[in-house]
C-alpha cells in the first residue's frame, strides 16, 4: 500500500514537472518571439521609430548633424539650414510662400517634405575623413540632402496663376507618377513660422495650414462625370455609343429635379455630347439606369473610401454607393454633388491613369537622397500601383475628354500647338446655387501624355471660365517653355 502511494506521488511529481517544463518552454518561446518581432519591427519601421518624438535617438542626431538641404529637381534650393558665426541654426526657405505647403516647415512640428523625409535630413552619411574634419573644427556633420521632383518654373506658373483665390493645383507626370508642382492657397511664409505660429494655429476660418492639394475635400462637381461615364461604359460596352437624350435643361424623377448649369437646354445629345457639354440632366438620366452595387465596385477600384498609395499626408475621398442609395442620392452623386467628396490629389490620380492606358503610377515627390559628397544614398523610382481600368476604357474616356476641348466646356484649350483632353466642373457647395468651385482636370498632349493637371478654385464659378485658362498656362509652361507660361 505504501509503495503504491509512493508511485502515485512520483507520477504526480513527474506530471507537475512536465507541466512546469511546458509552461517554461512556452514563456521562453514567447520571449524569443517578442524579441524577434521587436527586431523585425525596428528594421521595417526604422523611419517611424526615429521620427517618433519620444525617441531620444532623434534628438541625438539633431544635436550631432546639421539638417540637410531640400532641392528642386534642377538643383535649386527649396530649404536649407544656415549657421551664423555664433553657431545658431536658422532654417531658410528661399522661395518663401511659393512652396509653403509642399516643402513645409521643420519647427513647431514638421510638415510637407520636411516631415516626409525627416529621417534622411537628420542623418549624415559623409566620409569618415569629413566627419573627423568637422569634429576638428567643432562643427556638426553635414546632413544628407533630399532632391525632389518639383519643377521651380512650373510651381511658379501655378502659384501665380492661382492668384488671390483659395484653392489648389497639382501637376504630375502620368507615365511615372512624379509630382512636378503642388500649390495650395491661402499660404504662409515658412521663414516666419516662429513669429506667426500662434496666429496660424488660431486661424480657424481660412485653413491656411491645410494642404488643399492632398487634404482638401471638395464636391467634385462635373469632373465626377468621368467616373459615371466609366461605369456606364462598363455596363454597356457594346451599346453606349447608341445613347441619346433630349435635354430641356432639367431632369425630373418624382419630386427630384436636376438642373443643368444655369438651366441651359442642350437639346438632342448622344453620349459624347452629353459629356462634352457637361449635361447634368443627361447624366442624371444615365445614373438611374446604373446598377448601384456595380457602381460602388467601380468607385472602390478607383480608390474611393480607400487608402491612397502615397507616402505623405492626405485625406480619403468619400462617396456612398450601394443598393440602399435612393434615386435622388444617385442622381446627385453621378454629377459630383450631394455627399461626394474628393481631394485634388485623388482626382489627379484618376486622370493620370486615364492618360497612362489605365495604369496608375504611384504619385511621389522625392527623386533621391544624397550625402554631402554628392553620393546617392537612396534612389526613388516610378512604381505602378496597378490597373484602375482597361486600356479600352481609358481610350474611350480619352476620346470623351478630348471632345470637351474640341467642342465642349474647355474650348480655351483648343487650337494650340499641342492637343489636350480634360473635364471641367462647377461644384455647388452651399444652398446658394450660384456659388460653385471651379474645377479642371486633364492632360496633354493627347497622343503622348506628358503632363497631368488638376485645379480647383474655391468659389470662383465655372471651371471652363476660371480653371481652364490656368491649365492652359501650366500646359504651355511645360510643353512650350519659350512661351514662359503666359498662356498667349
Amino acid at each position: 500500500m505504501q509503495k503504491k502511494m509512493q508511485r502515485e506521488r512520483q507520477r504526480a511529481r513527474q506530471k507537475t514537472s512536465r507541466q512546469i517544463r511546458i509552461v517554461t518552454g512556452m514563456f521562453v518561446a514567447l520571449f524569443f518571439a517578442m524579441v524577434g518581432y521587436t527586431c523585425y519591427y525596428a528594421m521595417t519601421n526604422k523611419q517611424a521609430m526615429i521620427n517618433n518624438s519620444y525617441n531620444s535617438r532623434q534628438e541625438m542626431l539633431i544635436t550631432q548633424n546639421t539638417r540637410g538641404t531640400i532641392y528642386a529637381y534642377d538643383g535649386q534650393v527649396l530649404a536649407q539650414t544656415v549657421v551664423d558665426a555664433d553657431g545658431k541654426e536658422t532654417r531658410q526657405y528661399p522661395f518663401a510662400n511659393m512652396f509653403a505647403h509642399v516643402v513645409g516647415y521643420a519647427s513647431h512640428g514638421r510638415f510637407g517634405v520636411e516631415a516626409q523625409t525627416n529621417y534622411y535630413l537628420i542623418q549624415s552619411n559623409v566620409k569618415l575623413s569629413d566627419k573627423v574634419a568637422s569634429e576638428m573644427s567643432g562643427e556638426k556633420y553635414p546632413g544628407d540632402s533630399v532632391i525632389t521632383n518639383l519643377d521651380v518654373h512650373l510651381q511658379e506658373v501655378a502659384y501665380q496663376s492661382l492668384g488671390v483665390y483659395k484653392g489648389a493645383i497639382i501637376v504630375t507626370e502620368p507615365s511615372t507618377g512624379r509630382i512636378l508642382a503642388m500649390v495650395s492657397k491661402p499660404d504662409f511664409d515658412p521663414n516666419e513660422i516662429e513669429s506667426i505660429w500662434d496666429e496660424l494655429r488660431e486661424d480657424k476660418d481660412s485653413g491656411v495650414l491645410l494642404n488643399r492639394a492632398t487634404q482638401g475635400l471638395y464636391p467634385p462637381g462635373s469632373t465626377f462625370k468621368i467616373i459615371t461615364a466609366l461605369e456606364y461604359i462598363r455596363e454597356n460596352p457594346d451599346t453606349y455609343g447608341n445613347y441619346s437624350y433630349q435635354c430641356g435643361g432639367r431632369f425630373t424623377r418624382g419630386e427630384d429635379v436636376i438642373n443643368c448649369f444655369h438651366g441651359t437646354a442642350h437639346g438632342s445629345e448622344n453620349f459624347t455630347k452629353s459629356f462634352a457639354k457637361s449635361c447634368n440632366a443627361s447624366f442624371a438620366n444615365i445614373s438611374v439606369m446604373l446598377d448601384r452595387p456595380s457602381y460602388g465596385d467601380t468607385l472602390e477600384k478607383l480608390l474611393f473610401n480607400c487608402d491612397l498609395p502615397v507616402s505623405f499626408a492626405y485625406n480619403k475621398s468619400k462617396v456612398i454607393m450601394d443598393e440602399t442609395v435612393s434615386d435622388s442620392d444617385v442622381m446627385q452623386a453621378s454629377i459630383g454633388q450631394g455627399t461626394d467628396q474628393i481631394t485634388p490629389l485623388h482626382m489627379n490620380m484618376i486622370t493620370a491613369a486615364i492618360a497612362n492606358d489605365g495604369i496608375l503610377m504611384k504619385p511621389y515627390l522625392i527623386d533621391r537622397i544624397e550625402n554631402d559628397n554628392g553620393n546617392i544614398m537612396k534612389q526613388f523610382s516610378p512604381e505602378p500601383y496597378g490597373s484602375l481600368m482597361s486600356q479600352d476604357e481609358a481610350e474611350a474616356l480619352t476620346k470623351l475628354m478630348s471632345e470637351v476641348v474640341e467642342s465642349g466646356t474647355a474650348t480655351k484649350l483648343k487650337g494650340l500647338s499641342y492637343t489636350a483632353a480634360g473635364k471641367t466642373g462647377s461644384a455647388e457647395y452651399n444652398s446658394d446655387k450660384s456659388d460653385s468651385h471651379a474645377w479642371f482636370t486633364g492632360f496633354a498632349p493627347v497622343e503622348d501624355p506628358q503632363i497631368c493637371v488638376t485645379i480647383i478654385i474655391e468659389g470662383a464659378g465655372s471651371g471652363g471660365d476660371y480653371a481652364v485658362p490656368i491649365a492652359r498656362r501650366i500646359f504651355n509652361a511645360w510643353l512650350e517653355p519659350g512661351d514662359g507660361g503666359s498662356g498667349s
